[in-house]
């Protein structure tokens, strides 16, 4: 590991991105229509800017009532900066590293850590994206970004290692029993709790054209029930879908009454493929979810926290960082 102490490493952390205001909403829903990996159909090279400013025109109402009652702004971006800063300490004992964040839809945008690192002159890169479950439409998207502002920006080339998944990693999966045992303690000892798994959804389209997502949420879900070993009934559903179109199922709002005609009375939802707290935790599942259960007649409804910057995962993701590191040497 000397020669590793010796690097000018840059990590860069990719993530969705949110509006920080009730002002951004509607750019950030432009930046994200736009993306031809969320809208792509034949002539969408010439549709999709004009549907996207629709469509973006379109949501901003309803997604403003969203953001406003949650303070009126997403806290992905603090969130994910507090992850950079906790990695960069983490890191600090085994190299000379740099972390930047690059979000897809808002600032800081993915052209700013493009800058930042041509600026500073890394010697390596690793690409972390912060999705744990690969998905064209999250990490490929990213990383497609990462590579057309790069190129774009003339930078010298840097090796660079990429973290494409990390769905099954140990001290992540610690890291989520923890806050799972952490949101159980809630409950009265000795009831029984369902354990109700939510992923974000991706239309079933992309997955039967080969997309891992589904198939490395399960399997996060299959692991974290090994190492928490708990006794509860589980299930795992899916959470916000945009458009007609068919998508992963069964969604949250259908499957929280299945589970009441079944005769249960207290579920934790576990957001299992979101590291930070977002609109669609704070909102769809803690106000919107939380309410559907109240009016079907759930005694206890909770909610785990998302990872945020808890110790266990920033080990896991510096863990990552210095495997990359190594297979690229």
């Amino acid at each position: 590991m000397s020669e590793t102490r010796k690097l000018r490493l840059g990590v860069v952390l990719f993530q969705l991105g949110g509006p920080d205001s009730l002002e951004a909403i509607q750019p950030f829903l432009y930046n994200l229509f736009k993306d031809p990996d969320i809208i792509d159909f034949p002539a969408a090279r010439l549709a999709r800017e004009p549907l996207a400013r629709l469509v973006a025109r379109w949501r901003a109402g309803k997604v403003r009532e969203h953001y406003a009652a949650i303070g009126g702004g997403s806290p992905i971006g603090e969130l994910t900066r507090r992850q950079a800063e906790a990695l960069q300490r983490a890191l600090a004992a085994t190299c000379d590293a740099r972390v930047y964040v690059a979000m897809r839809y808002w600032h800081p945008l993915t052209e700013v850590a493009v800058e930042a690192v041509r600026r500073e002159q890394r010697e390596r890169l690793v690409l972390l994206p912060l999705y744990p479950q690969y998905s064209r439409v999250t990490t490929g998207s990213s990383l497609k970004e990462w590579e057309r502002q790069y190129r774009q920006s003339g930078s010298n080339s840097v090796p660079a290692a990429v973290v494409r998944q990390f769905y099954d990693h140990p001290r992540y999966l610690e890291a989520l029993a923890e806050n799972v045992n952490r949101a159980l303690a809630r409950f009265p000892a000795g009831e029984a709790v369902h354990l109700l798994f939510s992923a974000h959804g991706i239309p079933r389209a992309v997955v039967l054209a080969g997309d891992p997502y589904q198939q490395q949420t399960e399997a996060t879900v299959q692991r974290v029930l090994e190492r928490g070993g708990w006794p509860h009934p589980f299930s795992l559903c899916y959470q916000s879908k945009v458009g007609p179109g068919r998508w992963l199922e069964p969604m949250m709002h259908t499957a929280l009454p299945v589970l009441r005609r079944a005769g249960v009375r207290r579920v934790l939802v576990i957001p299992i493929s979101f590291v930070t707290e977002h609109v669609e935790t704070l909102h769809e599942i803690n106000l919107e979810a939380r309410e559907q259960a109240a009016g079907l007649g759930f005694e206890q409804f909770e909610m785990m926290a998302a990872l945020n910057d808890a110790p266990q995962f920033i080990r896991a993701l510096a863990d990552l960082v210095l495997r990359a590191v190594e297979k690229s040497i």
